[in-house]
């Protein structure tokens, strides 16, 4: 079987719940535009990147913009969404999330982020998770958007472990594809409904232990 040398970890919905941050961002948008963004419609947004969360939406009010409108949207939206995040602290970092980033530390397991956020960092420091990750790859740093493996194969690059021995922890359908084609385990974080397609689906990482990690290999 194989050996787990390294867990990568996705933010929004995994880490800290900023889900609620973008969709007021994205909501205020819809409504400058002249038409509403539900929650429900918030969902086709999980996991993918903002240039094509904007098309999304853009798609959802019926509109088409060119490319100079489409880059003041999403920075627009970035500026109202960074102004929430501004406020984070510590607090805020979902149940079970740092006590089991710690225990991996503690175990010698290699960690890194895996996210398409490009405030990633802001994100981490403003919660005081940064110093316990090996490796931080985020949207500056990949080219292309969950499902494709990119940002996983770099995080496993970067650790210096080869993706076979990686687990990923993922709360979007979209990100678990990503996981699944970089050939690595996979965690869903939320709803066995939705994420039916991972290795084990957890409801937080409240439920994660080194133990449980047993069912992917030995440690």
């Amino acid at each position: 079987m194989s050996r787990i040398r390294a867990c990568l970890f996705d933010l929004d919905g995994v880490l800290v719940d900023t889900a609620r941050y973008h969709y007021l961002a994205w909501k205020r948008l819809a409504h400058e535009l002249g038409f509403d963004f539900s929650r429900r419609d918030n969902e086709r947004l999980k996991g993918v990147s903002r240039d094509r969360s904007l098309e999304i939406l853009l798609e959802i009010g019926r509109l088409s913009v060119d490319a100079a409108a489409k880059q003041e949207l999403a920075e627009k939206k970035n500026r109202w969404y960074v102004e929430s995040i501004s406020h984070m602290d510590e607090t805020e970092v979902l149940p079970g999330g740092r006590p089991f980033l710690e225990e991996l530390r503690r175990a010698g397991i290699r960690t890194a982020l895996g996210s398409a956020s490009k405030n990633a960092m802001t994100i981490l420091r403003r919660t005081q998770l940064v110093d316990l990750f090996d490796a931080i790859v985020d949207g500056t740093k990949t080219a292309r958007a969950k499902p494709d493996p990119e940002v996983f194969l770099l995080g496993a690059r970067e650790l210096q472990v080869e993706p076979q021995h990686c687990v990923v922890f993922e709360d979007a359908a979209a990100g678990i594809e990503a996981a699944l084609r970089a050939r690595m385990y996979c965690v869903g974080v939320g709803s066995r409904e939705a994420l039916n397609q991972a290795h084990l689906v957890v409801g937080s990482l409240a439920e994660m232990t080194l133990d449980r990690l047993q069912v992917f290999g030995y440690l």
